[in-house]
């Protein structure tokens, strides 16, 4: 199963969050409107999310989809989970990004998710030096979800805690971490809700009055 064949037919994800705990959040598109567009519908698409996310190899891709294939019922189960931590991570970071504490049993899920990934991370060789990794992968169908827990404990404990924003966009709430310079960036792509606004807002003036 070739990375062409994984990806048919399944959504194009976007990657402007700038940390991964981010973008997994971003999955839900539209978050404010009546039917928010939901691009994780499936194991499948988790995969492929994470396929897209330099997460998963062609091969490990191929391995879970294989293994969900054997066992839908516990694919089924572990891609519900990981919509359950999509939203915490989420909401704790939207309240952060409104200056307000984070809700307490978000927090705990999380922590309980991140002792379970965690027991699977391991400290390898690469090269001169060392770096984070992960033990034992194949065939867990939630190893997809290790890296974006790790992200999410990854930001939360470091000074990049303060950069996170959430879209100004009324119609988006995708959060991202602000590296611009000045901190001055204000939406999560500047291609779509920044250019929408613009538009707007050049709507807007052209109906008012002439003076």
């Amino acid at each position: 199963m070739s990375e062409t064949t994984i990806l048919q037919g399944s959504p194009v994800f976007d990657f402007s969050g700038v940390r991964l705990c981010l973008d997994f959040a971003n999955t839900l598109a539209d978050r404010l409107e009546e039917r928010p567009r939901e691009h994780l519908n499936s194991y499948r698409d988790l995969v492929t999310w994470g396929l897209q996310a330099s997460i998963l190899t062609d091969n490990e891709a191929k391995l879970l989809l294989e293994e969900a294939a054997r066992r839908p019922g516990d694919a089924e189960k572990t891609f519900e989970h990981a919509i359950t931590v999509r939203e915490a991570i989420f909401r704790i970071f939207l309240a952060i990004a409104g200056d307000a504490s984070p809700d307490e049993a978000d927090l705990t899920l999380l922590n309980s998710v991140l002792a379970e990934v965690m027991g699977h991370a391991r400290i390898m060789p690469e090269g001169d030096h060392f770096m984070w990794d992960w033990a034992s992968k194949d065939g867990k169908l939630d190893s997809v979800l290790w890296a974006a827990v790790r992200s999410a404990a990854d930001v939360l404990t470091s000074d990049e805690i303060h950069a996170v924003r959430v879209c100004a966009a009324d119609d988006c709430h995708w959060l991202f971490l602000d590296t611009s310079k000045n901190h001055s960036r204000r939406w999560c792509d500047m291609k779509t809700c920044g250019n929408r606004s613009k538009v707007r807002r050049h709507y807007e003036r052209k109906k008012q009055p002439a003076q």
